[in-house]
């Protein structure tokens, strides 16, 4: 019988539990970390429906998911113009306020989007007062509904009345049009939950000063390739969702010699806005990627999330190929930075339509491409790098486009995919502004929000029945 030796060096592979590797290392031995754990936390009727998902139906959705990428990847959404809401957006009326997230009930809206609607209101000379605004709902003289019913998406607590002025964004490659509210900037404004006369004061010099001296601007330039400009800024230091400093210089540098050229007084009050709302761009982008969504929701039985929205009380997704919406309530924003004397105890939760840019391979999935979002995601570029790799593991591809530097130019994550979202348990993470919750002061900091696991398996359980 040979009696066993047992090795002198041993090398170690853990998997799941990390407690074990760190028991190894402080031993000064050499231990591999394998990041293992139940897939779907070990629901048994969600790891049913992932087995079906990746195998029997693997095939089918592999190719759906392809093709949804694609278009993601390589549409060239062009901004074409400037035009009010009313007439602009299929579905709209003149009593119509449209407004951030999911559909919501008057009653069960967050504070700061009330706000908002009511100074949308106030900017159509429907009411004088707030009050008044609040008695015309309650008569149901004001219609209040998702953004996203009519092709476009608004930021925070955005809420759009039919005069208001729309960015249009055109898809080349497939004709699709999409469209959002123009930036409002920064300081006493409804997209940051204002109702007051400077609120007020700010839509209507949108509506009537920067929109129609922009609008001539375009005309002047040509259509303008959003995500072109969006590539080079995101080179400059921008994730384009909580900085969009340097794509916003790009664009103004683009429109300023046609800005001068205007015989309009007025063009001296728009430069003055302009240079002063570093967060001008934001909007576009937002209207680039959902011309893209809307391209890729034609798509039958894909896994990837095409839209992603939040109205301050509920947070929605839905995948290609269906109208669906999966909500759940809406998150509290957990990496934040605050002013001072503010906190989480006076933050709304996670609010507006911009997390679209989310899924198109910007904002947090891009947080590897920004030093000004690192100081969110924990204060090093180690930490952005490592709120973009989480990204990766639950997309199905890269973009071709959006080249993240400090990764040697490698393209950043692109098509959310509901199945790995639920295998793996992690869910994108949104770069955002904070709200007050109840006083209406308007911003009060800006972090990062995950998405809520459940609106996700909601929808994984949907498509596996289809």
């Amino acid at each position: 019988m040979t009696t066993p030796v047992l090795p002198t060096e041993v090398s170690v592979v853990n998997v799941g539990l990390p407690l074990f590797a760190d028991a190894i290392r402080d031993q000064g031995r050499p231990v591999t970390q394998v990041d293992w754990r139940i897939p779907a936390g070990g629901d048994l009727q969600l790891v049913a429906a992932l087995a079906r998902l990746y195998g029997p139906r693997a095939a089918a959705i592999d190719e759906a998911n392809a093709e949804v990428a694609r278009r993601l990847d390589q549409g060239a959404p062009k901004l074409v113009g400037i035009e009010p809401a009313l007439g602009a957006l299929p579905g709209v009326d003149d009593r119509t306020v449209i407004h951030s997230g999911p559909a919501i009930d008057w009653a069960d809206m967050c504070d700061p989007l009330r706000r908002s609607v009511r100074a949308a209101a106030m900017a159509e000379g429907w009411a004088r007062t707030p009050a008044a605004v609040d008695d015309l709902i309650a008569r149901d003289r004001v219609h209040l509904e998702p953004a996203n019913l009519h092709a476009a998406v608004v930021p925070m607590a955005s809420a759009i009345g039919p005069s208001a002025p729309m960015f249009v964004v055109e898809d080349g490659a497939s004709g699709v049009r999409a469209f959002s509210s123009m930036n409002q900037g920064p300081g006493e404004t409804a997209w940051f939950g204002r109702e007051t006369p400077a609120a007020v004061e700010r839509l209507v010099f949108l509506r009537d000063v920067a929109a129609p001296l922009l609008a001539q601007c375009l005309e002047a330039a040509g259509p303008l390739d959003v995500f072109t400009l969006a590539a080079q800024g995101l080179a400059m230091g921008d994730d384009l969702h909580m900085r969009t400093q340097a794509t916003t210089n790009l664009l103004l540098r683009t429109l300023l010699p046609h800005l001068m050229a205007l015989d309009d007084p007025r063009r001296a009050d728009l430069g003055r806005f302009l240079s002063a709302n570093h967060l001008f761009f934001l909007n576009i982008a937002m209207a680039g990627a959902k011309a893209l969504t809307l391209w890729a929701e034609q798509v039958q039985g894909s896994s990837i999330v095409t839209t992603m929205a939040r109205n301050g009380t509920t947070y929605g997704v839905r995948l290609a190929g269906d109208d669906r919406w999966f909500v759940t309530a809406s998150p509290p924003i957990g990496q934040a930075l605050y002013y001072p004397g503010q906190g989480p105890e006076s933050s709304a939760p996670d609010i507006g339509d911009s997390a679209v840019l989310e899924l198109m391979g910007l904002g947090g999935a891009a947080a590897a491409a920004s030093p000004a979002v690192a100081a969110f995601v924990g204060g090093s570029m180690r930490d952005a790098v490592a709120a973009t790799e989480s990204m990766e593991r639950i997309c199905a591809a890269r973009s071709t486009r959006f080249k993240l530097p400090i990764l040697d130019f490698r393209g950043s994550p692109l098509a959310v995919d509901v199945r790995k979202v639920v295998e793996l348990g992690i869910t994108p993470k949104v770069n955002t502004g904070i709200l007050h919750a109840f006083d209406g002061s308007g911003q009060v900091g800006a972090g990062v929000a995950e998405a809520p696991i459940a609106c996700f398996r909601a929808a994984l359980l949907d498509l596996d029945c289809r």
